[in-house]
């Protein structure tokens, strides 16, 4: 009867905590169920009707596809290969991607550990003391010494009657959506950061070389205008002048060389190596194409793809399940525990049924009063709720203003190019005609050294202009969410096992994303 006994009494117990928790897991919750908020209703982002294309600038022009599809490898719509694998790298070895990934990770963790509460808690506990007790306190003038072994299983649940276990479990839910958006939006900020730098370096390195050039030709103009100085063709204070744009155009040359630098360390820092040993491949202007079809999602859709929107509405999810938390603190809490055990003085016997011992029953604990605590403390989960829901709202209005800010640039970007396009080639064509009058006799060397220093000035104009093009051409993918939706398994991380986001979206999350 000892050991089938113990099991026998075991499962009786175990059996009438598994019925209770089958009966108040499908109970109530109280506070908010949380709805997802409901897009904007606006289907465009500027005033007016919606940009079709730009203008022809360098003979390109950019269009405008309302409600296309975002490729998740945008980037690779420059055609540089050296930028896909500067990406690569970067995805392989940020520190900062790798860390948002761990805290995934953690939060995923975090979130398993919470579902525990669900199931009973069933705990094995032993003891083995020798005691004595005093013969006087039992009046008797012998004492006695002797041994005991114990060991007993206990099983307690807490009843979820108001659903504030459910409620915390939703909040850990909500936690780790925030930290998935977090990893995407690290990602998504990761690769702007290293296209944009890739271009800012390129469009520095180009400067640098014009800037050299508009230099030199300055310096001839300064030697030129010494000689006639000295020989009292030219005024003086002329040479003071040619001399002061001399100085103002070689004290912006460091400045230049100096923002190269700065690029090529950020762009080691951002694919995890040190600037000191980091040789960075040379990206020109030249190497990258200009992406000339421009997928544009309707305001709708980006509430759906942009990380920090969906961060914001986890946060607001998670501040939902809080006002439940608060709320069931209200009520009355239940649990039900059981214990059953076998105690002996000799541990060879401990299984005999003249040892066993057990109990089963219930508790609960109901606030009567806590000085407004409790009240409060769900007013200010309320408080915390609205909160969430306005910064929801100001995140998703800055993310559709980006995304009008983008668009706008394009466009200003290729008229302002355009223009500057003509006056380059104009400013050319004059130094063309310069460079023949002044073999023909027909004209100075002083002219033609003007002539070429407007020339290599009105290049630095429009390369800078060229590479604002292409950056901001990068923004548009980045203030649209990036693609990251279409993330395939090509895109994984070259590290073993590791997939660049640490979760992949289930198939009724990636519904959502396409069809909300």
């Amino acid at each position: 009867m000892d050991e089938h006994l113990f099991h026998a009494n075991a499962k009786y117990i175990l059996a009438r905590l598994s019925a209770v928790w089958l009966l108040t897991a499908t109970g109530c919750a109280v506070g908010p169920d949380f709805v997802r908020p409901q897009p904007p209703e606006t289907e465009r982002y500027v005033p007016g009707k919606p940009l079709q294309e730009t203008v022809s600038a360098d003979g390109q022009i950019q269009y405008f596809e309302q409600g296309a599809e975002i490729a998740a490898d945008w980037w690779q719509l420059f055609h540089s290969p050296k930028l896909d694998a500067l990406v690569k790298e970067a995805i392989a070895n940020n520190p900062t991607l790798e860390s948002a990934q761990a805290s995934l990770q953690q939060s995923q963790d975090n979130l398993q550990a919470g579902y525990g509460v669900f199931f009973p808690q069933i705990d094995l506990g032993g003891t083995a003391s020798r005691q004595k007790f005093s013969a006087a306190r039992f009046g008797s003038p012998v004492s006695s010494t002797f041994n005991l072994f114990t060991l007993s299983a206990s099983v307690s649940y807490a009843l979820d009657v108001f659903g504030a276990q459910r409620r915390t479990v939703e909040a850990l839910g909500a936690s780790r959506d925030m930290q998935h958006y977090t990893v995407i939006a690290t990602y998504l900020t990761l690769i702007g950061n290293i296209v944009n730098t890739v271009i800012a370096r390129a469009g520095y390195e180009a400067q640098i070389q014009t800037t050299q050039q508009l230099i030199e030709s300055q310096r001839e103009q300064v030697k030129l205008t010494e000689s006639q100085t000295q020989a009292g063709i030219i005024e003086y204070e002329k040479l003071v002048n040619l001399r002061l744009q001399l100085e103002v155009l070689e004290s912006s040359l460091p400045r230049l060389v100096q923002k190269r630098s700065q690029a090529e360390h950020l762009l080691a820092t951002l694919i995890g190596q040190f600037p000191g040993e980091h040789e960075f491949e040379e990206i020109d202007l030249a190497d990258l194409s200009l992406p000339t079809n421009l997928p544009i999602s309707l305001p709708s859709s980006l509430v759906r793809q942009r990380p920090d929107i969906l961060l914001a509405e986890a946060q607001l999810h998670q501040s939902s399940a809080n006002i439940g938390i608060a709320t069931a603190a209200m009520f009355p809490s239940f649990t039900i525990n059981g214990t059953y055990g076998q105690n002996n003085r000799n541990l060879l016997d401990i299984f005999l049924s003249s040892g066993n011992f057990w109990s089963i029953g219930t508790n609960f604990v109901a606030p009567l009063f806590h000085g407004g605590t409790l009240w409060f403390q769900r007013k200010a989960a309320i408080d915390a709720f609205q909160q969430s829901r306005a910064q929801y709202r100001q995140t998703t209005l800055d993310a559709l203003a980006q995304v009008a800010d983008v668009l706008l640039a394009l466009k200003y970007d290729a008229e302002a190019l355009q223009h500057q396009s003509q006056e380059l080639h104009l400013a050319q064509e004059r130094m063309h005609l310069m460079q023949a009058n002044y073999q023909a006799g027909l004209v100075n060397y002083q002219q033609v050294s003007i002539a070429e220093s407007q020339y290599f000035q009105s290049k630095l104009n429009y390369l800078q202009t060229l590479a604002l093009r292409f950056q901001d051409t990068a923004a548009l993918f980045v203030a649209l969410g990036g693609g990251w939706w279409n993330i395939e398994e090509k895109t994984r991380s070259p590290r073993d096992d590791e997939i660049l986001f640490d979760v992949k979206l289930s198939e009724e999350e990636t519904d959502k994303v396409k069809t909300d």
